[in-house]
């Protein structure tokens, strides 16, 4: 397969049409295999994808060592051509609680630094913050950001979950190659305002949660448990009659996919590959068997036959329950 790719916006770099998305490599989904991690990784790398997304707080530095680790035993022309994406400023405590965000210049510098030292590299391709700091005008920190470029620490300045006023705001003050929004079937919030902000600015976009963290992937059932670790075990929309009323839209959709022959997971991410040659969906495989089906998506063409059939088995607002917790939601600026 020869991987297409895809340009973060007027000013960014060209990717694969396809990222990886590593959060659920740090636990973030239960407790993840690390030799089957690298292997993805190192699978992902071998299979054309170039754009590798992190948190330095996923897993309190876990994940970029991981990458870090993967990186090093990587085939040197593969791993020459990996893109890193970091998100910063989600603040962790030692019981793995969050406790905010800080976006004040001198903090971005400083998880800069140790995203820098951890990762092994000498520069962040994507550098952003994961949420706006409520307390931080978003022109000292994309200020900040813009600082580390001009000293060559960081290549590209993106930012993650911020409304249509962010953006502008943040837009003015130095170039922003992307924003980072979920954006998939049964989350399709940014279709009002955000996505046409970006596009009269020629922002990009890298959607996460293309499969709504596994809900419509096909592969989870109504009587599935999740560990206390894993995001889903509190995520409204995997909760009683919410679950159940989810999984009949992925039994709707199931049915599109057999008529195309291929998967529910590679029909949903073959929808968000769809919405524009300015969208990039990061899927989020843990495993190489999970990133081979991803992958499959690529080679899955929608005609507006089939787009209007999804759009029928899933319309949009459709799901039932919010995309995160409340409190979790009201930290979101792209939601306001």
């Amino acid at each position: 397969m020869t991987m297409r790719t895809r340009t973060l916006g007027t000013t960014g770099p060209q990717v694969s049409a396809l990222g990886l998305g590593c959060m659920g490599m740090s636990g973030m989904y239960g407790e993840a295999d690390r030799a089957e991690s690298i292997a993805t990784l190192h699978a992902a790398l071998d299979a054309g994808v170039t754009l590798l997304d992190t948190g330095d707080f996923y897993g309190m530095g876990h994940n970029e060592l991981l990458i870090a680790e993967a990186l090093r035993s990587a085939p040197a022309g593969l791993r020459d051509n990996a893109l890193l994406s970091v998100k910063f400023g989600a603040l962790r405590d030692p019981d793995g609680g969050w406790s905010g965000y800080d976006g004040r210049p001198a903090a971005v510098k400083n998880f800069a630094a140790y995203s820098l030292q951890r990762l092994g590299v000498d520069h962040i391709d994507v550098y952003r913050p994961a949420r706006l700091d409520p307390d931080v005008p978003i022109e000292e920190t994309v200020g900040a950001i813009a600082e580390l470029v001009e000293k060559g620490w960081v290549r590209h300045i993106g930012l993650s979950e911020v409304g249509a006023d962010t953006i502008r705001r943040a837009a003015a003050t130095a170039p922003i190659c992307d924003l980072q929004i979920e954006y998939a079937l049964i989350s399709r919030g940014p279709e009002r305002e955000i996505l046409p902000t970006l596009r009269e600015l020629g922002i990009a976009v890298t959607a996460y949660g293309v499969l709504s963290r596994g809900l419509i992937s096909g592969h989870v059932t109504a009587g599935r448990q999740f560990a206390a670790n894993d995001f889903r075990a509190h995520s409204p929309r995997f909760q009683g009659d919410n679950l159940q009323h989810n999984l009949t839209l992925v039994e709707s959709l199931r049915k599109v996919a057999e008529q195309k022959g291929v998967t529910v997971a590679q029909i949903a991410i073959a929808w968000v590959l769809s919405r524009g040659e300015d969208v990039v969906p990061l899927v989020g495989a843990r495993t190489r068997e999970r990133l081979g089906e991803a992958l499959g998506a690529l080679d899955v063409t929608l005609d507006a036959d089939d787009l209007a059939a999804i759009e029928r088995a899933v319309p949009a607002d459709a799901a039932a329950g919010e995309r995160y917790a409340s409190e979790q939601m009201a930290q979101l600026d792209s939601e306001r």
